[in-house]
């Protein structure tokens, strides 16, 4: 799949492009987005409590079942603070290979389940494991979602070692980079103060995914990879 850079996009951004800056213009800062997949989970609050004390928006790319659904108190506050709530699907099923009424199932019951919750639909999607094709790209703009994919994982399904989960952040973090986390699994949200913390040090600035971009606009279907 072809895939476009956050920072091309913002370099190719028209000169009446409308898309919203966030703490830092990252024409000139050196940004990069935290993202959340496959939450909220019951550590999700202690994790915006984090974020809130260190002023840092992130983007949240929430499952719909059993998730939204089951936190849609956490879904609310995600988005009443500031971070970007984005669509992981609805179960989490591989999209590639799937008909397009399933693919399509998959992402508009999660956007409509936190549209319910919050009163706007997500302009963003993240497809499980990255997995994405043509069919998986149509629907996505058909639906007005932007797919983000990463620059920077911890794998943090396979450890709960807080401390290796923050290394393999901190050794991977780059300008214009997309950090992906997930705050289902126990390591996780306990590594977070500390990549915050190391990469303020290193003289980053955190925004969310269409702040990465600003002033451009997350284009509907387009594919993004760091």
């Amino acid at each position: 799949m072809q895939t476009t850079a956050p920072g091309s996009a913002r370099a190719d951004a028209a000169p009446d492009a409308k898309g919203t800056f966030g703490p830092a213009d990252c024409r000139k800062a050196k940004c990069i987005a935290l993202t959340f997949d496959a939450g909220p989970s019951d550590d999700t609050p202690h994790l915006l409590d984090v974020l809130k004390e260190e002023k840092v928006p992130a983007t949240f790319f929430l499952l719909g079942r059993d998730h939204v659904l089951k936190h849609p108190d956490t879904v609310r506050r995600i988005g009443a603070e500031g971070h970007e709530v984005a669509n992981h699907t609805w179960s989490h099923e591989i999209l590639t290979g799937k008909e397009p009424g399933e693919i399509r199932a998959e992402l508009e019951r999660t956007q409509d389940a936190i549209e319910k919750i919050t009163g706007k639909k997500p302009r963003l999607m993240r497809p499980p494991q990255g997995r994405t094709d043509d069919e998986v790209s149509k629907v996505s703009k058909e639906l007005g979602l932007a797919q983000i994919l990463w620059s920077a994982t911890a794998k943090d399904y396979s450890t709960t070692d807080s401390a290796l989960i923050r290394k393999r952040i901190l050794d991977q973090a780059g300008k214009d980079g997309i950090i992906l986390l997930h705050d289902i699994y126990k390591g996780t949200v306990p590594a977070v103060p500390g990549i915050i913390h190391a990469l303020k040090k290193r003289g980053y600035t955190f925004v969310t995914v269409p702040q990465l971009m600003a002033p451009a606009e997350p284009e509907p279907g387009t594919v993004y990879r760091p």
